[in-house]
């Protein structure tokens, strides 16, 4: 009899739910694309709706359910820690307790109740993963490898920020831990805060204003040199400890103790609404250099405790495509794989696969790629469904039979200088569009990228755009041939193509250079000549590849813009009316949805019903 096993991630950001039916993953989302919430943090009921009408079972059959953490060990860190800093953190102690004593602290009891009115009244056994075992098995289990060393680095957990662990078969076993507060994650989400972006959410926004930091300047080694000598002692094997009195996230109410760090760096903590100047970019670059070692100290360390050739990653710091990029090139490990929801919405994940090889005990088989299954485990919807979104509006629209038809014209659109909604399939499960949810463009046109920060996507102009290029074309663009199907590796682009900045362009202001054409494919290579790089291969997303096939054959390139189907504050679209309502509310000139084409210069009646004011600073 098949185990079928729903996991939970919930309370504190990114909540979701994933089912697994044995070893195979049926069903994974996050609970944001349902509630319209970013980054909702409540109990996941929509994604634990839509997993187990996924799995079609009958939910009274369900083998267990397993939350991601430990909440009683994480209460005993919450109350070690006030205790530790005691009176300090009395304001944050008070806000904190009566949600745990409420809600958190009586996880079994809330997960049963939220059970009960999904109409599972049957004793289905409600077990706990550790915070960073759930994090090891997401990492571990999908992966294509019998055998791997595995990393996993975040904020926090229960206590654990940092693991090194080794997997085989189907165990994973603990080889050393990293304890609160002493974090990697927590390191970076206070330069974050500091350089006024939004923790939790704003570390690629901080990743991407890295570059405009002047390499190798005075300053920027100044800045390197201080955080090692008063935030962080880097330890040889990449542990690290911090030093506490300049942070203040372990009893109080923000990340830094501001007065400490002005006197350190010389800036105040920036204000989200205020202009970025050289000083922050600098500081951001300093800060990403700071974590590419560390990483990289890590893995050397996890090479020789485990002898593995083979690498796997999880955790929110794993998001971080410049550190895996480096990794990648320091040639550490032979192959390295990187779970796509490495933040805490993969938990959930995680902790059902925990439970089925560790628990059950299950034997694991190997197939010939990751069981991930392109990552797109979220729901999809019928023409049909389009078809009522047609008639409630009367939505002017063009159907095709002919798929090949679909592809050829979304590429002319492309090449003629438009921006493309792409709707297609199952949604994907973690933080990017992979090409099912994704919006569409031209990365030879210099003017893109300013046009979809501040028009499409309402964000700052600076944020980097992702390339998708076609598996056999990896080399035509870029140094290396990695596969890299889920968009976590930033690599450099193939010089041949780059156009070289004058000496002096690094004294100039970053919009000075932010618009200076840096390759033939300005919309997405970045500042530094890199790019967070999607491969495309025809085998494990075929629609989206004849996409991008088709533009190779109106241009030679084999590479388009893919980001992400939302605005700036938004959850990626998840139904069809969520994409149009994106669609109407941007400057998007078209709008793909499975096999209807819906053009905006068609639609202008309809911008009142679907009117919202979409504000430029909100996250």
């Amino acid at each position: 009899m098949s185990k079928i096993i729903l996991g939970i991630s919930a309370f504190y950001h990114d909540s979701s739910a994933a089912i697994i039916d044995d070893d195979v993953i049926i069903a994974a989302a996050q609970e944001e694309r349902f509630t319209r919430k970013k980054h909702d943090a409540g109990f996941p009921i929509h994604a634990i709706k839509y997993c187990l009408t996924e799995a079609a079972v009958d939910p009274n059959a369900l083998s267990c359910v397993v939350f991601y953490d430990k909440p009683f060990i994480k209460f005993e860190r919450l109350l070690e820690t006030y205790h530790a800093y005691a009176p300090q953190g009395l304001l944050s102690f008070v806000l904190a307790i009566p949600v745990w004593l409420k809600e958190k602290l009586f996880m079994k009891s809330l997960i049963k109740k939220n059970l009960k009115a999904l109409g599972i009244t049957a004793a289905i056994p409600v077990l706990f993963s550790e915070h960073h075992l759930s994090h090891a098995a997401s990492a571990f289990y999908p992966s294509p490898f019998d055998e791997a060393a595995i990393l996993t680095i975040d904020g926090v957990g229960e206590w654990a920020t940092t693991t090194l662990c080794y997997g085989k078969g189907n165990k994973i076993k603990v080889l050393r831990e990293l304890h609160f507060p002493h974090s990697i994650g927590l390191l970076y989400s206070a330069f974050t805060y500091y350089c006024g972006f939004k923790v939790n959410s704003g570390e690629y926004k901080l990743m991407g204003l890295a570059p405009f930091g002047n390499n190798g300047s005075e300053q920027v080694e100044k800045y390197k040199k201080i955080i090692r000598n008063q935030l962080v002692n880097i330890r040889p094997d990449g542990s690290v400890i911090l030093n506490m009195k300049n942070f203040n996230y372990a009893a109080g109410l923000t990340m830094t103790k501001n007065g400490k760090w002005k006197q350190l760096f010389g800036l105040d903590a920036r204000k989200e609404d205020e202009e970025i100047t050289q000083p922050y970019m600098d500081l951001a670059l300093a800060i990403q250099q700071i974590l590419d070692e560390i990483v990289l100290l890590l893995a050397k360390t996890s090479r020789q405790l485990t002898g593995s050739p083979n690498l796997v990653m999880a955790g929110g710091v794993a998001l971080n495509c410049v550190s895996n990029g480096k990794l990648f090139e320091s040639q550490l490990f032979q192959k390295i794989w990187i779970q796509p929801a490495a933040g805490d919405a993969g938990g959930a994940l995680g902790a059902a696969l925990a439970a089925h090889y560790l628990y059950f005990g299950q034997p694991r088989k190997i197939g010939a790629g990751d069981s991930m299954k392109g990552a797109f485990l979220g729901p999809e919807y019928s023409d049909h469904d389009v078809q009522k979104i047609v008639k409630k509006f009367n939505i002017e629209h063009t159907r095709f039979d002919n798929y090949d038809e679909l592809a050829e014209l979304a590429a002319k659109f492309i090449a003629d200088g438009g921006v493309v909604g792409w709707f297609q399939g199952r949604m994907e499960y973690g933080p990017r569009a992979l090409g099912n949810r994704s919006i569409l463009g031209d990365a030879r046109n210099e003017d893109m990228q300013k046009k979809m920060n501040l028009k499409i996507k309402f964000r700052e102009s600076f944020r980097p755009f992702a390339p998708a290029v076609l598996e056999e074309d990896i080399l035509k663009f870029f140094e290396y041939n990695l596969s890299s199907p889920y968009m976590l590796f930033v690599v450099p682009v193939i010089r041949s193509r780059c156009i070289e900045f004058s000496k002096d362009m690094g004294e100039t202001d970053l919009y000075t250079r932010l618009y200076f054409k840096r390759s033939d494919v300005p919309a997405i290579t970045h500042i530094d000549f890199s790019a967070r790089l999607e491969t495309v291969s025809r085998t494990s997303n075929e629609r989206f590849w004849k996409v991008i096939n088709e533009f190779k054959k109106l241009t030679g390139y084999g590479i388009i813009i893919n980001t992400s189907f939302n605005v700036r504050g938004e959850p990626i679209v998840c139904t069809p009316e969520d994409a149009f309502r994106c669609f109407m509310n941007t400057e998007i000139d078209y709008l793909f949805i499975n096999n209807y084409l819906f053009r905006k210069t068609e639609l202008s009646h309809l911008k009142e019903v679907f009117s919202r004011n979409y504000s430029f600073g909100s996250d």
